[in-house]
C-alpha cells in the first residue's frame, strides 16, 4: 500500500449577502465542504472571526483530523499487538495562539483518548500502542506543532 494517495475537496463560499466582499463586515463566512459521494458539511470561521457557531470551522476540522487519525492508527497497532480494544473516547483540547495582524498558529494538541480492553493483562500493550499509532499517524506527522497523548486505559467488566 506504498505510494501516492490523492484526495478531491470542494470548498464553495456562500456568504455573498448581496454586495459580495464590499467590506469586512459585509459577508459571511459560511462554506459548504464536498467530497464526492459523501454528505456535504456546512463550516465557518469560528466564532471570534465573524463566523457561524452552528457549523464546523477549520480549527474543528484540523482537531478531528488528529482525533480520528490517531484512534484509526491506534486500532491497527492494537491488532498487531494483541490488544483487544473494546471502547475508545477521546475528548480532545487544543490550543491556538494569535500573532497579530490577522495570523495565528495551534501550539498544541493534547488528545485524552480513554480506551476500555477486554483483558487486566492488555493495559501496558495498550498504552504502548499510543506510541505506535502516533508515529503512524499520516495527519499528526504533517503538522508542525505537538501531538501529545494522556491515555486512560480501562479494563472492560464483561
Amino acid at each position: 500500500m506504498l505510494g501516492e494517495h490523492h484526495y478531491v475537496l470542494t470548498a464553495t463560499w456562500t456568504g455573498d449577502r448581496g454586495t459580495g466582499t464590499s467590506g469586512y463586515r459585509e459577508y459571511g463566512r459560511d462554506v459548504t465542504l464536498s467530497v464526492n459521494g459523501k454528505p456535504d458539511v456546512a463550516a465557518s470561521a469560528d466564532v471570534p472571526f465573524r463566523g457561524d457557531a452552528a457549523r464546523w470551522n477549520p480549527e474543528d476540522l484540523l482537531i478531528g483530523s488528529l482525533v480520528e487519525c490517531h484512534l484509526l492508527s491506534y486500532l491497527h497497532a492494537c491488532v498487531e499487538a494483541g490488544v483487544v480494544v473494546t471502547g475508545y473516547r477521546d475528548k480532545a483540547t487544543a490550543t491556538m495562539r494569535e500573532h497579530g495582524k490577522a495570523s495565528g498558529a495551534f501550539v498544541e494538541v493534547v488528545l485524552h483518548p480513554v480506551v476500555t480492553v477486554a483483558d487486566a493483562s492488555m493495559v501496558d500493550a495498550a498504552l504502548a500502542a499510543h506510541a505506535t499509532a502516533h508515529d503512524r499517524c499520516f495527519i499528526a506527522n504533517s503538522v508542525n506543532f505537538p501531538v501529545l497523548h494522556e491515555a486512560t486505559i480501562l479494563v472492560s467488566n464483561t
